[in-house]
């Protein structure tokens, strides 16, 4: 069941329709051939912070975000005919310098063609990743404009 997104023009806020329980990404698992290849990178490229690891896993954290790494069985592939990705959050002030971290060192999978600075890159087991610059209210304005307003105001407004 999808519930309505209400955007609040006064204070540019997006408010949730209060019957939703899920507030948000708890965390993230992602499966991966080799920890010691895959730890270094969001820790030391990323600038995830590493808060445990064990055998056959390992927990990050990414602001508010927790993510957990886990090793996969060398019998099992990961899958990559889709475009799930994962996208971090990165102030506008950081982007650039995220990206001169990044380049030369990533394999990029996708051009940006949406609102808001974006770099689309793999990690080290071909999980897709984005950093983005923006937000839900931005990525809804763009799209409000680009349809000329009515479908999107109604879809905001939660009118029929």
């Amino acid at each position: 069941m999808c519930f309505p997104l209400f955007l609040d023009r006064t204070r540019e806020t997006l408010i949730l329709s209060d019957r939703s329980l899920i507030r948000g990404i708890n965390h993230v698992t992602l499966c991966v051939r080799d920890l010691d290849r895959s730890i270094p990178f969001y820790r030391d490229l990323l600038g995830c912070a590493l808060r445990e690891r064990w055998e056959k896993g390992a927990y990050l954290e990414a602001g508010s975000l927790w993510l957990c790494l886990e090793l996969l069985p060398d019998s099992q592939a990961i899958s990559r005919r889709d475009d799930s990705h994962l996208a971090f959050t990165v102030e506008p002030a950081g982007f650039t310098p995220m990206c001169e971290r990044l380049l030369g060192k990533v394999t990029l999978w996708k051009q940006n063609r949406s609102e808001g600075d974006s770099l689309y890159f793999l990690d080290p087991d071909g999980h897709k990743l984005e950093i983005h610059v923006g937000s839900l209210l931005t990525r809804l304005r763009s799209l409000h404009a680009a349809s000329g307003g009515d479908h999107w105001t109604m879809t905001l407004t939660g009118r029929a």
